[in-house]
């Protein structure tokens, strides 16, 4: 199989059990499932989708040598998410928002109910195994360590928006070392850094998410309060739910003032003083291993200003909002 990523370039990819994966139904699905939610209204010519983003935390892991089992763990890590990706975390009752956490918390359980398991044990991997992400530290590791999730979501946001070329100038001085990813030099750790602080502040975290999360929630949760879709309806494609739910809103006024706000069809003021919703959202920053002086440190260590910006961008953001109508 021959795959062309816009952050990794070419690969050609001749494992039986990846291409198998690739292929089933629970990966095809990520193709309609927006890595942001629901980013046209908001960040215009910025959508890319959780598949692309799979195979390139797959693809990121091939390239610095990781094991056939990480790769498989890296892939198909987001086959969980719902219709409009983190947005979910703004419909459900009994969800934290600020923890954007629902699509972890499944995850298990929505892997074994699929065709994934079969398709390993054909291919003689261990299920067991593969859902234990301590058996794979390059593919995941906790904030504020870099890991291939990580690595690879905020390379692609900064493609997709321009910011970069492609991933070339950060992989290039990056390795993998003894489950931990390791940049060449202070200056390329910091330059990663920084960049991964942009897309946190500009993208993941900023006001212009928060009022796509809130309105894209509210939509859903109205939907689903209304049954126009169900909650099984939710692990379809952001096009499936929006076919069910848009007929609706010439018999509904509320759907259609709903529709109407995440549309980007309705002003807002972000006041403390003066809301009617409160957003919180997940905010992240990293401090990536480098070299310095021919020791292994973190960024921090070298650049002791950079500790406040992790605690700083560490604490969730919260917004207060008030739509026009």
């Amino acid at each position: 199989m021959h795959y062309h990523d816009r952050v990794y370039g070419d690969a050609e990819i001749t494992e039986d059990v990846l291409v198998a994966l690739i292929e089933s139904s629970s990966l095809q699905r990520l193709k309609d499932i927006d890595q942001a939610g629901y980013p046209e209204p908001y960040y215009p010519g910025s959508a890319h989708s959780r598949f692309e983003h799979s195979m390139g935390v797959m693809l990121l892991l091939r390239r610095f040598g990781a094991s056939l089992e990480e790769q498989i763990a890296g892939l198909i890590h987001d086959v969980s998410h719902s219709a409009f990706s983190h947005c979910i975390d703004y419909a459900l009752a009994g969800v934290a928002e600020e923890k954007h956490s629902h699509q972890d918390d499944i995850f298990e359980g929505f892997v074994r109910t699929s065709e994934i398991p079969a398709i390993l044990e054909r291919h003689h991997i261990d299920l067991e195994r593969i859902l234990d992400d301590a058996n794979f530290p390059l593919k995941e590791r906790d904030l504020p360590d870099l890991c291939a999730d990580r690595i690879d979501y905020s390379l692609r946001q900064a493609v997709v928006c321009g910011h970069i070329p492609d991933g070339s100038q950060f992989l290039q001085r990056l390795s993998a070392e003894d489950g931990h990813w390791v940049f060449a030099d202070v200056e390329s750790a910091a330059s990663f850094a920084e960049l991964f602080l942009l897309c946190n502040t500009r993208y993941w975290a900023g006001l212009t998410s928060a009022v796509m999360f809130r309105t894209v929630g509210d939509t859903l949760r109205h939907a689903l309060a209304q049954t126009y879709i169900s909650e099984a309806d939710l692990y379809t494609t952001d096009e499936a739910v929006l076919r069910k739910i848009l007929p609706r809103a010439t018999e509904d006024a509320t759907l259609a003032l709903l529709l109407a706000r995440m549309n980007g069809e309705v002003g807002y003021t972000n006041d403390p003083d003066d809301f009617t919703a409160r957003v919180s959202c997940k905010s992240r920053a990293v401090d990536p291993l480098c070299r310095n002086e021919g020791e292994v440190c973190r960024l921090s260590d070298v650049r002791p200003e950079w500790k406040n910006t992790l605690t700083q961008e560490s604490t969730p953001k919260e917004y207060f909002l008030k739509f026009e109508r």
